[in-house]
């Protein structure tokens, strides 16, 4: 895309009303639901890859992250940048940069595809722009293969990751309403997640009006991308040319930086190119699908390295979708206050995102590394482990308002040896959908051993009007960083479910 002038049973949303034109019988589930499902998350890439160079620098970065997912899909798309042309010839470059790297990644980690996978796995969209381009004989190469991955036998959704024009999405719904059943069109909608770069074509706001029961993450904007200074995904980098807020630190997303770190590093590298406007807008769209503990996949209002988003209808939608922006009075909104390069704190969307920044960007050099030396030379991110439970998904505690909780991370390890830093933090605006935002205090945060404790169900609103009643939730993140070069970090999400303090 171009940025010139987005268990407790682990449970995900479909989302909207029906239209009065199709009536379907599926009910969209609430935005309390989370996704539950174990295995690398299903993706397909939607690009409109040529036009400029930040859709080739974030599908190099997917490449180096292609262990972390099943890419089902790599689609070349048209956009409102580039209307007539589709550039297949460009992904197959990459992937084959990838295949002369691919024996030096699997030094470092298991799963890695071939690049023979990913050569048939790369397809081209609708040639042209926008639903203009679709219809009933127009079935493209790429809405074809939509089609396939949502119907193979797999309980894992798609995601689905717009960085262009979304009309080869369209292509697809079209024809599978053209030739199924009300039920079949219900259950083919329900396995699909989308996470749009804003909309670039007029195919995004027609799919969500068309199918309002399907899952969407996107801040809605104009094809012409007037307001993309608005949008969470422009956190990735974008603070300078859009000058859309200060606090965050720019030294790892400046060309001088990707030169030492990324591009001066094996064949791979070397096809990562200078931006013309900002570094790698579409990431976002598949940043959080990267298993580091976060897990924000499961559900958008939990927050991670690909923003954090609220279940709200924006105006000019029919109904609701995941998007920016909530309830300033109740304090229940998409945006995040963070503590800047300067030490003060700032509030914004784009700071969902840009909190991440120097853990993923140090990800992404380590990753690059793997790419060209052996194992002992290159880093690796530690391994966390808190209150003897190993892996990444979320650990939810049941917590008093007044009783302490205790969280140990003593048993976390470093593969390389190395020594671990520990930080836990309330993430206090995560997780807004399915309760009040309580409040807690944490103790001994820059330790390996930490003490939470609850100190409200509801956080303060604006103005003291109503009470709280119900139980809250409190998130926190444990980030444990290693000794080193580049000092990579691994995360635990802990939900604590808070309850009233209970009376003697």
């Amino acid at each position: 895309m171009t940025k010139r002038p987005w268990n407790g049973s682990i449970v995900l949303i479909l989302l909207g009303l029906s239209l009065a034109s199709f009536s379907f019988a599926a009910e969209p589930l609430p935005p309390t639901h989370i996704d539950d499902f174990t295995g690398r998350p299903r993706v397909i890439i939607m690009s409109d890859i040529g036009n400029e160079p930040d859709d080739q620098m974030s599908l190099v970065r997917l490449l180096l992250y292609s262990n972390e997912f099943e890419i089902e899909g790599i689609i070349a798309s048209t956009s409102t940048w580039q209307k007539t042309a589709v550039h297949p010839e460009t992904m197959h470059a990459l992937i084959q940069a990838y295949g002369r790297v691919r024996s030096n990644l699997l030094l470092h980690a298991k799963g890695w595809p071939t690049a023979e996978d990913l050569e048939a796995r790369a397809f081209t969209g609708q040639p042209g722009y926008g639903m203009a381009a679709t219809g009933a004989d127009k079935l493209s190469g790429g809405a074809e293969a939509i089609i396939r991955a949502v119907d193979r036998d797999d309980p894992r959704p798609l995601w689905i990751c717009v960085w262009g024009g979304a009309n080869t999405l369209a292509q697809a719904l079209l024809h599978v309403r053209a030739t199924r059943p009300a039920g079949g069109v219900d259950r083919f909608v329900e396995k699909i997640r989308v996470y749009a770069i804003s909309d670039q074509d007029d195919s995004g706001p027609w799919i969500r009006c068309e199918f309002p029961n399907l899952f969407y993450i996107v801040q809605p904007s104009t094809q012409r991308g007037d307001d993309y200074y608005y949008a969470t995904w422009t956190g990735i980098s974008g603070d300078v040319y859009y000058r859309n807020g200060a606090g965050p630190d720019s030294t790892t997303v400046t060309n001088e930086w990707l030169d030492a770190n990324i591009r001066s590093k094996g064949p791979l590298g070397k096809l990562y190119p200078k931006f013309a406007f900002i570094m790698e807008g579409d990431t976002p769209s598949f940043l959080g699908l990267i298993d580091n503990g976060l897990n924000s996949y499961r559900r958008p209002d939990w927050g991670g390295w690909g923003g954090r988003y609220v279940y709200r209808q924006p105006y000019g939608e029919t109904h609701a979708i995941w998007t920016q922006g909530g309830n300033l009075f109740s304090r229940v909104t998409s945006q995040d206050t963070v503590a800047g390069e300067d030490g003060r704190e700032y509030t914004s969307d784009q700071a969902t995102i840009w909190r991440w920044r120097e853990a993923f960007q140090n990800d992404f050099a380590a990753r690059m590394d793997w790419t060209i030396a052996d194992y002992a030379h290159a880093n690796h991110n530690p391994l966390v482990e808190v209150n003897s439970q190993s892996g990444t998904t979320p650990i939810v505690i049941d917590a008093e308002v007044g009783k302490p909780v205790s969280l140990d991370a003593r048993q976390s390890r470093d593969p390389d040896g190395q020594g671990l830093h520990y930080k836990w933090f309330f993430y206090g605006e995560a997780g807004g959908s399915d309760a009040n935002l309580a409040t807690i205090t944490i103790s001994g945060a820059d330790t390996a051993q930490a003490v939470a404790t609850a100190t409200a169900v509801c956080r303060p609103q604006w103005l003291p009007l109503g009470q709280c009643s119900g139980n809250g939730t409190a998130h926190i993140i444990l980030a444990v960083t290693d000794d080193g070069s580049p000092r990579l970090t691994a995360y635990r999400r802990i939900i604590l479910n808070v309850h009233a303090a209970t009376s003697h």
